[in-house]
């Protein structure tokens, strides 16, 4: 859609199982986040990397004050 790049779509979030820093299976809170980019403005591989930047900063937001 013109002259959007990207859309982000967040999902909710959900009590599921998920995986702690000790390699264990856990109770925890879990949010399905997608995008979509335009690929003649955005690469693929960039895309990725911002979503795996984003994904960082959710699950840490204390790093958003520093």
């Amino acid at each position: 859609n013109p002259p959007e790049a990207g859309i982000l779509a967040v999902g909710a979030v959900r009590d599921g199982a998920v995986v702690d820093v000790r390699g264990n299976v856990v109770a925890g809170k879990r949010m399905a986040v997608t995008m979509s980019c335009d690929h003649r403005v955005i690469d693929g591989a960039l895309g990725a990397r911002w979503l795996q930047v984003f994904a960082e900063l959710i699950e840490k937001p204390e790093s958003l004050a520093l």
